[in-house]
C-alpha cells in the first residue's frame, strides 16, 4: 500500500509533456521573432543579397567601413552616457517614491499609477518640441541636460512597473518596522533591507530603460540633433548612404543590448548571492 501510494506521488510530481501543437507553436514563435535579428546579422557580412535566396559571398569589410567611421566611437560613448544617465535619473526617483507610496501613501497609489500611464500617450514628437519651446533659455536649451529629462519622462513608465510588482511581492512595511526596531533609520531601511529585496524588479527596469533610451532616435533628433550625436542618428544616417553599413551598426546596437543585459544580469545574481549570504551569517 505504502508503495502504492509513493508511486502515485511520483507520477503526480512529473510534469505533463508538451503537447505537438504547443511546441509548434513555440518553433513558430521562436522562428518570427529570431528570423530578422538573423537575417540582418546575414546581411551585413553578405557581398550582394538581392538576386538570390542565399548571398552570392561573405566579407568582412563592411565592419572595416563602420569601424573608420570618424565619430563610430563618440556617438557609441554618447549613447552610454544617455542610457546610464537616464537609468540612473529615474532610479534615483522612482525607487524612494514608490517605497514611500506603497509604505506611508497608499491613497496615492492611483494617482502615481495614472501619471506613469501618461507618457504613453504623449507622442514623443508633441514632447520634444514642447520641451524645446519651455526650455528655450541656456544652458538647458537644446542640450543633452534637456535630453536626458525627456527621456527620463518617456523611459520612467519601464522602470516604475518592474519596481511595483517587486514592492507588491514583499512585505514592505514588516521589513520597515523590524529595521526601525533595530534602529535604523529610513534610509538605512531603504538601502539595506528594501533595495536588496526588489533587486530583481531594478534590474528588470534597468534592462528596459538601458534598451529603450540606447535605441531612442526621435527625442534626440528633435531636441539635440548632431550636437550630442548618438548612435541611433548615426544608423539611419547610413541607411540613406549604405544598407549593408546601417545592418553592421545594427547587429553592433543588438550585441551591445545583449551584453549589457548579461552583464547586469550577472552583478546582480552576485549581488543577491552576497545578500543572502550576508543574512546567513548574521
Amino acid at each position: 500500500m505504502m508503495k502504492k501510494t509513493h508511486d502515485s506521488a511520483i507520477k503526480s510530481e512529473r510534469r505533463p509533456r508538451p503537447a505537438l501543437w504547443q511546441i509548434i507553436c513555440i518553433v513558430l514563435f521562436l522562428f518570427y521573432m529570431l528570423l530578422p535579428i538573423i537575417s540582418t546579422y546575414v546581411f551585413s557580412i553578405a557581398k550582394r543579397w538581392d538576386r538570390t535566396i542565399l548571398p552570392e559571398g561573405y566579407t568582412l569589410d563592411f565592419y572595416k567601413r563602420a569601424f573608420q567611421v570618424s565619430y563610430f566611437g563618440s556617438t557609441l560613448r554618447n549613447s552610454f552616457i544617455l542610457s546610464l544617465s537616464t537609468a540612473l535619473v529615474i532610479l534615483i526617483i522612482i525607487v524612494p517614491t514608490v517605497y514611500w507610496v506603497h509604505t506611508r501613501l497608499t491613497r496615492a497609489k492611483p494617482l502615481l499609477d495614472v501619471l506613469m500611464i501618461l507618457p504613453f500617450g504623449i507622442p514623443m514628437v508633441v514632447l520634444a518640441l514642447s520641451l524645446v519651446q519651455i526650455y528655450n533659455f541656456p544652458p538647458i536649451a537644446r542640450s543633452p541636460f534637456l535630453l536626458i529629462g525627456a527621456m527620463v519622462v518617456y523611459a520612467m513608465p519601464f522602470m516604475y512597473r518592474p519596481v511595483v510588482n517587486a514592492m507588491q511581492a514583499i512585505d514592505a512595511n514588516t521589513l520597515t518596522e523590524a529595521g526601525q526596531s533595530l534602529g535604523a533609520n529610513v534610509f538605512q531601511v531603504l538601502m539595506q533591507i528594501i533595495i536588496p529585496n526588489i533587486l530583481p524588479g531594478i534590474l528588470s527596469g534597468g534592462l528596459l530603460v538601458f534598451s529603450t533610451v540606447f535605441a531612442e532616435y526621435t527625442l534626440t533628433s528633435l531636441i539635440v540633433g548632431a550636437r550630442f550625436k548618438t548612435f541611433p542618428l548615426l544608423l539611419v544616417e547610413y541607411t540613406r548612404i549604405n544598407g549593408n553599413v546601417a545592418a553592421t551598426f545594427s547587429v553592433i546596437s543588438f550585441t551591445i543590448a545583449w551584453l549589457a543585459s548579461i552583464l547586469i544580469l550577472w552583478v546582480g545574481s552576485k549581488g543577491q548571492h552576497t545578500t543572502a549570504d550576508t543574512i546567513r551569517v548574521r
